[in-house]
């Protein structure tokens, strides 16, 4: 990834409100959160945004293909107005031309939504075609086999998708679901958590990598990869190339772990619950990993002999990965800015920096994750688990998993087109010791509490 394409928060705060209107982390709350209030208006009222947060459907054959289109061709225009509208006003408050940002946008909408369109093709499972996967491997090749005009970069905006997609998956993750979760789920990731980003850390700093670049790491393959290494990297004031190194490592292992991880458990006969934990556990993308559970859910019932059923490995997975480690981002955002702050820069510096920038330099996109996920709490807290997936889910989490979905499209995929092979050389081999001892104990580790120490509360779990 070129340098120019991740940047980190400025350290220097903007003057007075400003702030609240000129940085693209703020956008990235007010628009997310302005979703999931509309989302719940509509829901109160009986009726969902299922209209304009369209995406495609499940689909086998061609002429399936063309019916959805076919009476779903206004509402796909109408979401990429509304794309263009809102998104044009960030970039102009931000300080970029909304002219050079459309046309890019366009191409970005359009060749997200074919993605999109393979990744709901009904062999895409068999085949590990999620999406966001399938956008970043498709990027990568467009950008370092094909290659691009420099001037589509415009709506390659890798962080603000990034950011606006975490803020609606807080929406999706309710404070109630880590309830539901129950303490194996959340006490599972909380340790491989720890364990790998401070595996990762320390080997890094032992290799003599900066701090920054070795917490930037760390967080990758601690929480989930691109989008902890960038909140992580705006927290300490991480140099512009460091996120880049981080996600590509991210990517290549979530790649390896795909196949890997689903071929293992089938040759050691694991229950679909045990794999998808052990799946959630190791995995370091989002995406990866829910392609990765699919994949080994759907051994259930054939000639190979794996118990369990597919939607044990969904769910599973589903705890420890999407809710146990994801609810990390904003933990180590905010441990390792104050660890910035008040110790690496204070040892560089020998002055003391003002507490204050703890608030200036922590990713706001955070406080929008955590004040969805506390709005979507209190709209939830008086349903059951079964209530939840029944009434709630499909009328009012449905509709914003699919924006959060287009929008971690849009993300990865400015990643693939913005990534640049040759650039990422210059980082030599210590980063990649690094993170790979990370993944070797993190897969070991998950392993263990996966299949031997809680082995027979994930072979058992429920699934509604």
């Amino acid at each position: 990834m070129s340098a120019s394409t991740i940047e980190t928060t400025p350290v220097n705060k903007a003057s007075g409100w400003q702030e609240f209107w000129s940085k693209e982390d703020w956008w990235a709350v007010w628009l997310g959160l302005g979703i999931v209030i509309l989302a719940y208006v509509f829901y109160l009222g009986g009726s969902s945004i299922s209209w304009i947060a369209v995406s495609p459907s499940k689909w086998s054959s061609w002429s399936q293909l063309a019916a959805q289109f076919s009476s779903n061709g206004l509402r796909y225009l109408a979401l990429l107005a509304a794309f263009v509208f809102f998104f044009s006003i960030v970039v102009s408050f931000i300080g970029q031309k909304a002219k050079a940002f459309i046309p890019s946008f366009i191409f970005l909408f359009i060749l997200s939504t074919i993605i999109y369109v393979i990744g709901n093709w009904d062999q895409a499972s068999k085949y590990n075609l999620e999406p966001p996967l399938v956008a970043l491997v498709t990027g990568l090749i467009i950008s370092n086999v094909i290659g691009l005009p420099r001037w589509l970069d415009a709506g390659f905006r890798v962080e603000f998708y990034i950011k606006l997609g975490i803020v609606l998956l807080g929406a999706t993750l309710p404070f109630t679901l880590i309830i539901w979760a129950g303490p194996i789920a959340i006490l599972q990731a909380s340790i491989v958590s720890i364990v790998t980003f401070l595996v990762i850390f320390f080997t890094a700093r032992k290799l003599g990598l900066d701090q920054r670049l070795a917490a930037v790491l760390g967080a990758g393959g601690a929480v989930c990869g691109v989008s902890a290494s960038i909140a992580v990297a705006g927290a300490v004031r991480a140099k512009k190339e460091y996120p880049p190194i981080a996600i590509s490592l991210v990517v290549f292992w979530a790649i390896v772990l795909i196949f890997a991880l689903p071929l293992v458990s089938r040759s050691l006969h694991l229950p679909t619950g045990v794999g998808g934990a052990w799946i959630g556990t190791s995995e370091f993308a989002d995406a990866a990993g829910l392609a990765a559970a699919q994949s080994y859910g759907g051994y259930a019932g054939t000639s190979v002999g794996i118990s369990g059923t597919p939607d044990q490995a969904l769910a599973s997975y589903t705890l420890i990965k999407v809710i146990g480690r994801d609810i990390w981002i904003g933990i180590w955002a905010f441990a390792l800015a104050l660890i910035a702050i008040t110790v690496w820069e204070r040892n560089e510096t020998n002055s003391k920096v003002p507490l204050g920038q703890i608030w200036w330099r922590f990713p706001k996109f955070v406080i929008g994750f955590l004040v969805a996920s506390i709005l979507t709490t209190l709209i939830v807290h008086g349903n059951t688990l079964t209530d939840y997936n029944k009434l709630v889910k499909p009328s009012l989490i449905a509709p914003i998993t699919s924006l959060r979905t287009w929008a971690f499209t849009f993300s990865f995929l400015s990643i693939g087109l913005t990534t640049r092979f040759r650039e990422l050389s210059k980082s030599g081999v210590k980063p990649i010791i690094a993170f790979t001892a990370g993944v070797i104990v993190n897969v070991i580790l998950g392993y263990i509490l996966s299949v031997i120490v809680f082995g027979h509360y994930w072979s058992s779990i429920a699934t509604h």
